[in-house]
C-alpha cells in the first residue's frame, strides 16, 4: 500500500457509518488504525507509544504522521509497504476476537486518560468502557492482611453505593477483594491489567477476569497476547491512575506497585487517599504525607467522606448518582 492509497481510502470513507466494534470497522477508521499500529510497530525516531499517542491527539490523525515520516519516492511507492500490510493483517485478525479496540482518535477513549502524558495509543477492552465514567482506584498489596482485605471490600461497597466504578489491577490480595466486593454489590468493576487482553494473570483469577468483563470492563493497553512482564506493571499503574478520579491505597509494602501508583497519581494531579495502615508501615507513604492532594484516612468512613468531597469539588464530574446513600457524617 502506498502513502497515496492510505490518503485515498481515508478520503473515500469520510461518510462511512461509525461502528465502534472491530467487527464493524469502516474504511476511514480502519485506515487510521492501520497507520497508528504501523507507527507503534516502527516507533520512528525512537518515539515511545505514549509520545506517539500525544502527537496523534495533537495532529488529529495517525495517517498524517505516518505520511510525514514516510514521504513517497519519485515513483510514488512507499518504502514501508510491508509494515502497513502487516498492520492491516493484524487488525483483520483482531476483528473476529472477543474484544473491542479503542484508540486515542476515538470518542470512546476515556476522557480522564487524555490528561496524562503516559496516555496509551490503544486500549483493548472486554465489556463496556464508558469514556466519562467516574472511577476510583482501590489498590494495595498482594500479600494483604485480613484487615486490609476487609477494608478493601468495604471501601469498594461504599463506592458502589455512591455510583462510582471501582478500578483495580486484578492481582491477588487487595485487587481481588475490591473487585469481588464490587461485583457482589452490583457495581461496575474496571480491571486494568498488565498483560494482553487475552492473557489471564494470575491464573487463579480466571473466573474473576470473566466476571469483571461481564459486569464492567477489562482493559489492557498491551497487544492482545502480551505475556506478564515486570516492566508492564508500572505502565499499567500509570494508566489506572489516569483513569481514576483518585487512588485509594489500602495496604502496601515498601516496594509495591501501589507505592508507584501513589507517586504517579501525585504526578498526575490526582488525589491519593492512604489508610493509616500504609502510613504506619512504609517510609514512602510517610514521605507523601503533607503533599498537595495526599490524604490519610483512619477508617472506611473517612475514605468514603474524602471521596465524596473530591467528587463534590471536582467541576469536571457530575454530582454523585444518589447523594441520599452517603454516610451520615454526624
Amino acid at each position: 500500500m502506498t502513502t497515496h492509497s492510505i490518503k485515498h481510502i481515508r478520503a473515500d470513507a469520510q461518510s462511512s457509518p461509525y461502528d465502534p466494534r472491530l467487527s464493524g470497522m469502516t474504511g476511514g477508521r480502519d485506515s487510521e488504525r492501520v497507520a497508528l499500529l504501523a507507527l507503534m510497530d516502527e516507533r520512528p525516531k525512537g518515539m515511545t507509544w505514549a509520545s506517539l499517542a500525544s502527537e496523534v491527539v495533537i495532529r488529529g490523525s495517525a495517517i498524517d504522521i505516518w505520511n510525514d515520516f514516510h514521504p513517497p519516492l519519485l515513483d510514488g511507492m512507499d518504502t514501508e509497504i510491508d509494515r502497513l500490510g502487516a498492520a492491516r493483517s493484524t487488525l483483520e485478525a483482531w476483528r473476529d476476537q472477543d474484544f473491542d479496540l479503542v484508540t486515542v482518535l476515538d470518542p470512546e477513549y476515556p476522557v480522564a486518560l487524555r490528561d496524562i502524558h503516559q496516555l496509551p495509543p490503544m486500549l483493548f477492552v472486554k465489556g463496556k468502557l464508558v469514556p466519562d465514567e467516574i472511577g476510583v482506584s482501590v489498590v494495595g498489596s498482594r500479600a494483604a492482611s485480613e484487615r486490609g482485605l476487609t477494608i478493601a471490600a468495604e471501601v469498594a461497597r461504599g463506592l458502589v453505593d455512591r455510583g462510582i466504578a471501582v478500578l483495580s489491577g486484578l492481582a491477588a490480595g487487595i485487587d481481588t477483594a475490591a473487585h469481588t466486593a464490587t461485583i457482589a454489590a452490583g457495581g461496575r468493576p474496571i480491571g486494568v491489567i498488565g498483560t494482553g487482553i487475552n492473557q489471564i494473570y494470575p491464573a487463579a483469577n480466571r473466573e474473576l477476569h470473566a466476571r469483571v468483563s461481564a459486569t464492567g470492563a477489562l482493559v489492557s493497553q498491551f497487544l492482545p497476547d502480551a505475556p506478564p512482564q515486570k516492566h508492564n506493571f508500572p505502565i499499567r499503574n500509570a494508566t489506572m491512575s489516569g483513569l481514576g478520579l483518585a487512588s485509594v491505597v489500602i495496604e502496601a509494602g515498601e516496594h509495591s506497585g501501589a507505592r508507584l501508583q501513589a507517586r504517579l497519581s501525585v504526578e498526575h494531579g490526582r488525589p491519593v487517599i492512604m489508610t493509616d495502615l500504609v502510613v504506619a508501615a512504609t517510609a514512602w507513604a510517610r514521605d507523601l504525607v503533607g503533599r498537595p492532594g495526599v490524604y490519610v484516612a483512619a477508617n472506611v468512613a473517612e475514605v468514603l467522606h474524602l471521596v465524596e468531597d473530591l467528587v463534590a469539588t471536582d467541576a469536571s464530574v457530575p454530582a454523585l448518582t444518589d447523594p441520599a446513600v452517603a454516610l451520615d457524617r454526624d
